[in-house]
């Protein structure tokens, strides 16, 4: 902290200690300036960004497919795929297709698309509501959304108070 300088004298600062004038806030009265290496600087900067993109989480689109007259069982094992999908982070895309006569009765699809997302809704929220699109019915099923919450600490059961005879 030098505080106010002449542009002429703070260049001359920089020089004698072979470093550079960087403006750091040129809308500032009067405008803020550092001596500093300025390459080294933006070469952490440019680290800095490498590893918040490598750090950064990807969210990748699973989809399930299955028909409006699904048995219970094959439906149970496509749930679990789905939590596993969830537990993971990513989010799951369910498809319906209607096949044959299957067309004339959409509301059955419906019904077993809407039992999927009510037994989903402990994980999952319905991004994307049940919609028609031709012979195929879609739905988007994200995990549920955890940041804020902290997880509670186990309880364990208190231990019994020695007796003394």
């Amino acid at each position: 902290m030098v505080g106010v300088v002449a542009t002429r004298d703070a260049q001359r600062m920089a020089q004698d200690a072979g470093l550079d004038l960087v403006e750091m806030q040129p809308n500032a009265e009067p405008p803020v300036c550092r001596i500093m290496d300025y390459g080294k600087f933006r070469y952490d900067e440019g680290m800095k960004k490498k590893q918040a993109r490598k750090q950064q989480q990807r969210t990748m689109v699973k989809e399930i497919k299955f028909h409006a007259n699904v048995d219970r069982h094959d439906l149970e094992i496509k749930m679990r795929q789905m939590r596993a999908f969830i537990a993971d982070g990513n989010k799951v895309k369910l498809t319906l297709a209607y096949r044959g006569r299957e067309n004339a009765h959409k509301d059955l699809g419906i019904d077993v698309m809407q039992q999927v997302v009510e037994e989903m809704a402990d994980v999952a929220i319905c991004e994307q509501a049940p919609k028609v699109l031709g012979r195929f019915l879609g739905c988007l099923l994200a995990p549920k959304p955890t940041k804020g919450k902290a997880k509670p600490a186990p309880q364990q059961p208190a231990a019994p108070a020695p007796e003394n005879p």
